[in-house]
Protein backbone atom coordinates (compact mmCIF):
# COMPACT_ATOMS: atom_id res chain seq x y z
CA UNK A 1 0.00 0.00 0.00
CA UNK A 2 0.82 3.36 -0.50
CA UNK A 3 2.63 5.43 2.74
CA UNK A 4 0.45 8.61 0.78
CA UNK A 5 -1.43 9.41 -1.82
CA UNK A 6 -3.66 12.85 -2.81
CA UNK A 7 -7.45 12.66 -3.54
CA UNK A 8 -10.34 14.90 -2.82
CA UNK A 9 -12.44 15.47 0.37
CA UNK A 10 -15.84 15.39 -0.76
CA UNK A 11 -18.28 16.10 -3.93
CA UNK A 12 -18.29 19.32 -5.14
CA UNK A 13 -19.27 21.37 -7.77
CA UNK A 14 -18.35 25.09 -9.22
CA UNK A 15 -19.59 27.29 -12.17
CA UNK A 16 -17.63 29.32 -14.63
CA UNK A 17 -18.48 31.23 -17.28
CA UNK A 18 -16.25 31.34 -20.79
CA UNK A 19 -17.65 33.73 -23.51
CA UNK A 20 -20.99 32.87 -22.56
CA UNK A 21 -20.47 29.55 -22.43
CA UNK A 22 -21.61 27.61 -18.86
CA UNK A 23 -19.10 25.33 -17.52
CA UNK A 24 -19.93 23.57 -14.48
CA UNK A 25 -17.53 21.08 -13.25
CA UNK A 26 -17.82 18.73 -10.47
CA UNK A 27 -15.41 16.32 -8.48
CA UNK A 28 -15.80 13.35 -6.60
CA UNK A 29 -13.41 10.59 -4.61
CA UNK A 30 -14.15 7.21 -5.79
CA UNK A 31 -12.90 4.01 -4.56
CA UNK A 32 -13.91 2.32 -8.00
CA UNK A 33 -14.50 2.53 -11.66
CA UNK A 34 -18.11 1.34 -11.31
CA UNK A 35 -18.31 4.20 -8.71
CA UNK A 36 -17.02 6.48 -11.15
CA UNK A 37 -19.42 5.32 -14.01
CA UNK A 38 -22.46 5.83 -12.00
CA UNK A 39 -21.42 8.95 -11.06
CA UNK A 40 -21.39 10.55 -14.79
CA UNK A 41 -24.00 8.92 -15.47
CA UNK A 42 -26.07 10.54 -13.13
CA UNK A 43 -24.31 14.09 -13.95
CA UNK A 44 -25.72 13.21 -17.83
CA UNK A 45 -29.47 12.30 -15.98
CA UNK A 46 -29.36 15.81 -14.46
CA UNK A 47 -28.08 17.82 -17.55
CA UNK A 48 -29.78 15.66 -19.69
CA UNK A 49 -30.03 19.00 -21.90
CA UNK A 50 -26.58 20.35 -21.66
CA UNK A 51 -24.61 20.45 -24.86
CA UNK A 52 -22.00 18.25 -23.43
CA UNK A 53 -20.78 16.08 -20.02
CA UNK A 54 -17.18 15.65 -20.57
CA UNK A 55 -15.52 13.35 -17.73
CA UNK A 56 -12.60 11.74 -16.89
CA UNK A 57 -10.91 9.64 -13.75
CA UNK A 58 -8.19 7.82 -12.60
CA UNK A 59 -8.36 5.16 -9.82
CA UNK A 60 -5.88 2.60 -8.31
CA UNK A 61 -2.89 2.82 -6.37
CA UNK A 62 -0.55 2.81 -9.27
CA UNK A 63 -3.34 4.89 -11.09
CA UNK A 64 -3.99 1.45 -13.22
CA UNK A 65 -7.31 2.87 -14.53
CA UNK A 66 -7.54 5.94 -16.66
CA UNK A 67 -10.18 6.65 -18.58
CA UNK A 68 -11.55 10.39 -20.65
CA UNK A 69 -14.37 11.24 -22.80
CA UNK A 70 -14.97 14.38 -25.21
CA UNK A 71 -18.73 13.72 -25.27
CA UNK A 72 -19.07 15.07 -28.52
CA UNK A 73 -16.45 17.67 -28.63
CA UNK A 74 -13.82 17.59 -31.07
CA UNK A 75 -11.53 15.06 -30.20
CA UNK A 76 -8.33 16.12 -27.65
CA UNK A 77 -10.27 19.27 -26.47
CA UNK A 78 -12.11 18.00 -22.99
CA UNK A 79 -11.68 14.55 -22.09
CA UNK A 80 -7.89 14.92 -22.23
CA UNK A 81 -7.13 18.22 -20.77
CA UNK A 82 -9.40 16.88 -17.85
CA UNK A 83 -7.58 13.67 -17.45
CA UNK A 84 -4.23 15.33 -17.34
CA UNK A 85 -5.31 18.13 -14.43
CA UNK A 86 -6.07 15.01 -12.40
CA UNK A 87 -2.52 13.61 -13.42
CA UNK A 88 -0.78 16.73 -13.37
CA UNK A 89 -2.12 17.52 -9.21
CA UNK A 90 -1.09 13.36 -8.94
CA UNK A 91 -4.87 12.69 -7.44
CA UNK A 92 -5.46 9.11 -7.10
CA UNK A 93 -9.51 7.93 -7.29
CA UNK A 94 -11.05 10.90 -8.44
CA UNK A 95 -13.34 11.69 -11.02
CA UNK A 96 -14.01 14.77 -12.55
CA UNK A 97 -16.80 15.93 -14.99
CA UNK A 98 -17.67 19.10 -16.74
CA UNK A 99 -21.11 20.28 -17.92
CA UNK A 100 -21.13 22.83 -21.16
CA UNK A 101 -23.86 24.68 -21.70
CA UNK A 102 -23.04 26.42 -25.12
CA UNK A 103 -23.51 30.23 -25.14
CA UNK A 104 -23.66 30.61 -28.56
CA UNK A 105 -19.65 31.27 -29.27
CA UNK A 106 -17.25 28.75 -30.86
CA UNK A 107 -14.16 28.52 -28.60
CA UNK A 108 -12.35 27.23 -31.06
CA UNK A 109 -9.55 24.02 -30.31
CA UNK A 110 -7.24 25.84 -27.98
CA UNK A 111 -10.15 27.83 -26.29
CA UNK A 112 -12.14 24.24 -25.70
CA UNK A 113 -8.68 23.02 -23.70
CA UNK A 114 -8.43 25.80 -21.80
CA UNK A 115 -12.10 25.73 -20.76
CA UNK A 116 -12.36 22.59 -19.62
CA UNK A 117 -8.65 23.04 -18.18
CA UNK A 118 -10.13 25.30 -16.14
CA UNK A 119 -13.56 23.44 -15.46
CA UNK A 120 -11.20 20.84 -14.18
CA UNK A 121 -9.66 22.90 -11.30
CA UNK A 122 -12.79 24.52 -10.22
CA UNK A 123 -14.40 21.27 -9.40
CA UNK A 124 -10.64 20.36 -7.73
CA UNK A 125 -11.10 23.62 -5.61
CA UNK A 126 -15.18 22.84 -4.91
CA UNK A 127 -14.02 19.30 -3.85
CA UNK A 128 -11.13 20.09 -1.66
CA UNK A 129 -7.71 18.83 -2.31
CA UNK A 130 -6.26 16.45 0.54
CA UNK A 131 -3.88 14.22 1.77
CA UNK A 132 -4.33 11.06 2.61
CA UNK A 133 -1.90 8.99 4.94
CA UNK A 134 -1.67 5.33 5.40
CA UNK A 135 -1.45 4.65 9.34
CA UNK A 136 -1.04 1.63 11.65
CA UNK A 137 -3.52 0.74 14.42
CA UNK A 138 -1.35 -0.01 17.62
CA UNK A 139 -3.38 -1.09 20.72
CA UNK A 140 -1.79 0.07 23.62
CA UNK A 141 -2.97 -1.65 27.18
CA UNK A 142 -1.46 -0.54 30.44
CA UNK A 143 -1.91 -0.16 33.80
CA UNK A 144 -3.21 3.42 35.44
CA UNK A 145 0.15 4.33 36.44
CA UNK A 146 1.52 4.57 33.50
CA UNK A 147 -1.79 6.74 31.74
CA UNK A 148 -0.42 10.09 33.16
CA UNK A 149 2.76 10.39 31.22
CA UNK A 150 1.31 8.72 28.57
CA UNK A 151 -0.88 11.28 28.03
CA UNK A 152 1.61 13.95 28.53
CA UNK A 153 3.77 12.47 26.02
CA UNK A 154 1.26 11.51 23.60
CA UNK A 155 0.14 15.37 23.32
CA UNK A 156 3.53 16.38 23.28
CA UNK A 157 4.44 14.35 20.23
CA UNK A 158 1.00 15.23 18.54
CA UNK A 159 -0.18 11.11 18.50
CA UNK A 160 -2.79 10.63 16.35
CA UNK A 161 -5.52 8.55 18.54
CA UNK A 162 -8.34 6.80 17.90
CA UNK A 163 -10.09 6.24 21.41
CA UNK A 164 -9.77 5.19 24.89
CA UNK A 165 -10.87 2.66 27.50
CA UNK A 166 -10.72 2.49 30.85
CA UNK A 167 -11.85 -0.52 32.67
CA UNK A 168 -9.64 -2.40 35.08
CA UNK A 169 -6.56 -0.94 32.50
CA UNK A 170 -6.40 2.02 30.29
CA UNK A 171 -6.33 0.67 26.87
CA UNK A 172 -5.00 3.49 24.21
CA UNK A 173 -5.53 2.91 20.43
CA UNK A 174 -2.73 4.83 18.83
CA UNK A 175 -2.35 5.59 15.07
CA UNK A 176 1.66 6.08 14.10
CA UNK A 177 2.10 6.77 10.49
CA UNK A 178 2.64 2.99 8.92
CA UNK A 179 6.19 3.74 8.06
CA UNK A 180 6.85 4.73 11.99
CA UNK A 181 4.83 1.89 13.51
CA UNK A 182 7.80 0.18 14.51
CA UNK A 183 9.75 2.26 15.94
CA UNK A 184 6.41 3.57 17.69
CA UNK A 185 6.01 0.27 19.53
CA UNK A 186 9.69 0.16 20.35
CA UNK A 187 9.11 4.01 21.96
CA UNK A 188 6.31 2.92 23.77
CA UNK A 189 8.06 -0.54 25.15
CA UNK A 190 10.99 1.60 26.37
CA UNK A 191 8.31 4.59 27.75
CA UNK A 192 7.02 1.85 29.74
CA UNK A 193 9.82 -0.04 30.86
CA UNK A 194 7.86 -2.76 28.79
CA UNK A 195 4.88 -2.76 30.97
CA UNK A 196 2.60 -2.20 28.07
CA UNK A 197 0.80 -4.71 25.78
CA UNK A 198 0.46 -3.49 22.54
CA UNK A 199 -1.78 -5.17 19.94
CA UNK A 200 -0.59 -4.13 16.23
CA UNK A 201 -3.94 -3.80 14.00
CA UNK A 202 -4.93 -2.76 10.35
CA UNK A 203 -3.46 -0.25 8.47
CA UNK A 204 -5.92 2.15 7.16
CA UNK A 205 -5.93 5.51 5.35
CA UNK A 206 -7.00 8.96 7.36
CA UNK A 207 -6.72 12.53 6.27
CA UNK A 208 -3.45 13.98 6.93
CA UNK A 209 -3.45 16.69 9.96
Amino acid sequence: MLESYRTLRHQGSQEIVIKKSRFIGYGKPVASEEEAIAYIDELKKLHWNATHNCSAYVIGERDEIQKQSDDGEPSGTAGKPILEVIKHRGLKNVVIVVTRYFGGIMLGAGGLIRAYTDGAVAAIEAADEIAMVLYREIVVDVDYTWYGKLENEFHARGVRLGGTEFTDRVVITCLPPAREAERFAAWITDLTQGQAVLTIGEDKYYIDG
